[in-house]
This record gives C-alpha cells, structure tokens and sequence, in this order.
C-alpha cells in the first residue's frame, strides 16, 4: 500500500476519503449507482455519488469516536458506465409518465423502465456477492432508494433472520408507485415481497406514508416495527432522553444489522437538494448516536447503504459534503461494532 500521510489535505484526483487503496486492498468497499429512473419530485440523486466522492475530501480522518475507520481500508469502485446508460434511457422513458402521475401510463415504456431495473437490480446483486465472497464489507452508495435492493438481497443469503434499520422520511411500502414495479417509493415492499431473509425492518424517521403503506406495517405480523418521526419528537418533548428512544429501537433488531439510509431520514437543513425533503427528521447527531446504539447494544452491522444525495441543479457542496460525513459515521460504527477498530 502506498505510503499514506491521513493529515495531508485530499489531492482531487485521490480516491474516497482522500485514501490510496484499492478496492482489492481495502476491508470496505463503495459500490457506486447512478441511477434515479423513477425520482418522482426532483431528481440529481444519480450524482450523488459523486458528489460523496467529492465531499468526502473534505472530512478529516480521525474520528472522536471510532477512531481511526481509514486504517482498514476503504475505496470506492469506478462508477459503471452501464449503470449510467441504463438510468438515462430509463430516465427519458419515465419523464412523460411522472409527469402526468402515473395515469394512463404507456405500457410499453413501463415495461422497459422495469426491465432496465431489474438489470441494474441485478448488477448491484452480483456485484456485492462477488465482494462479499472476497471478504469485503461491500455497500452501496445511490443513488435514488430503489439501488439498494440488490445489495439487500445478497446480504440476506448470506446472513440469515437479517434485520434491516431503515432511516428515512417515507415508509417506502408502496405497490408499484406510479406504475413502476421498481419504484424509489417501493423499495422496503419489494424487500419484504422478494426477499424472505429479511425477518425484520426497523423504520425510524417516517413522517410521510399513506394509509395503504400503515395497514402493510399493521398487517406485517411484527415484521415491521415503526418509529414514526412526530412520535419520536412527542417523546423527547415529554422528557425522554434520546438514548432511551435508541436502545428501544435497537431492542427490535435482531444479531446481524443491514442500514438502508436514505439522507432524507435527516432535517432537511442537512440535506435541502434531496428529491423529496419532509419537515422534521434526526439531527446529525441523533443519527449518529443511532449508529453507536447499534455497537453499544452488541449487535452486528454487517453492511449498508446510502441513499437520495444530490447536489442540486446548482451543483451545491453541502449536500455531497454532508452525505459524506455521514457515510464515514457509517463506515466507522460498523467497523466497530465487527470489532475491526475500537472507538
């Protein structure tokens, strides 16, 4: 491995986080997706791992509380060009249909936007099988939420009864949303109809669902346990403590922990280009001691993703810079809670 100074400033042309490993090298490795067809408010999050790329630069490398997450190795993959051109042919053929919301959709275009979902679907599958057989913590970085399915579905074959812990502002349990079977608004309902290892899913930050998405949580028989947003923040109006609130959510997870975060589980000042921000969400620093419930409680984060970062039609840093942050608590709080690195 090259001879690593983590005080010198990140040169731009460096790898993530400004490191000089190569995913062969690396322990974590960062699957890029750029890929956004069916964002149905504003789009750019097919940019966002770019952007992460950038505003991981920015981050300096040691961490108060997990210490040095850098020394295990971390590098991001090239972005895939295939991924790319799937997302912008899909993206064209989706335009027209979003913008008329779904009704009278062309049957045909949704059929391809589908197709091509399936085979980005599957590249993500195939892609973090192979890293998870080389022994690497293989995650995702978006990216509209629809991305991580694939990943979801290889680490569920590997790590049996898998719990999911899913950050966002939206349930995520929509059927087909506007038509399309692969849906950024329908990735939690294809885990739970296409991917039986996932035995749990812990939803914290939800504050935008519909009826339909509530009687798929009420009906799920405890295999989904929400945290809703407004009745987080009625609690801690009352009094509780926030590290009440988190052990009692990681209470409902089981040994082996999968993330799936979209940004938009944050305040919408830390994220304000995400495609669809909610009033309301954790702070910085609530989700991050989310992460630190998790190792305190002796459970296993076994991989994760990142989901719904954009820069915005002006191309600003924040949201990047904040994605990254982000992304490094995630890196950090898993390696730790797989006792790679002590905080």
């Amino acid at each position: 491995m090259p001879a690593f100074d983590p005080n010198a400033a990140a040169l731009p042309d460096s790898g993530v986080f400004g490191l000089p490993h190569t995913p062969e090298e690396a322990t974590v490795v960062l699957i890029p997706v750029p890929y956004e067809a069916t964002t149905s408010y504003r789009g750019g999050t097919a940019n966002g791992p770019a952007a992460v790329l950038e505003g991981s630069h920015q981050v300096d490398l040691f961490d108060l509380d997990t210490g040095r997450p850098y020394e295990a190795g971390i590098a991001m993959l090239d972005e895939p060009p295939q991924v790319r051109a799937w997302n912008d042919e899909a993206k064209r053929l989706a335009a027209p249909i979003i913008a008329a919301g779904g009704l009278d959709a062309d049957q045909a275009a949704l059929a391809r936007i589908d197709a091509l979902s399936e085979q980005m679907n599957d590249w993500v599958y195939q892609t973090t099988r192979a890293w998870l057989s080389r022994g690497k913590i293989a995650c995702v970085v978006g990216g509209d939420h629809s991305t991580p399915f694939g990943a979801i579905k290889a680490y569920a074959e590997r790590y049996p009864q898998l719990g999911v812990l899913h950050l966002d502002a939206h349930a995520d349990l929509r059927d087909a949303y506007e038509g399309f079977t692969w849906s950024h608004a329908s990735i939690m309902f294809n885990v739970l109809k296409h991917v039986p290892g996932v035995t749990r899913l812990v939803q914290v930050g939800i504050r935008d669902f519909g009826e339909a998405e509530y009687e798929i949580i009420r009906d799920s028989g405890g295999r989904v346990h929400p945290f809703f947003d407004a009745r987080l923040a009625r609690a801690r109006l009352d009094g509780m403590p926030w590290r009440e609130q988190v052990d009692a959510i990681v209470a409902e997870l089981p040994q082996h922990v999968y993330l799936s975060w979209d940004i938009d589980g944050l305040e919408p000042t830390l994220c304000p280009n995400t495609g669809t921000p909610v009033p309301g969400g954790l702070s910085f620093q609530q989700a991050v001691a989310l992460l630190e419930g998790v190792a305190r409680a002796g459970k296993t984060i076994v991989g994760f993703d990142l989901n719904e970062v954009s820069p915005g039609d002006e191309a600003s840093e924040w949201d990047g810079n904040v994605g990254a942050r982000l992304l490094y608590k995630m890196i950090g709080w898993t390696l730790v809670s797989q006792k790679l690195a002590r905080p």
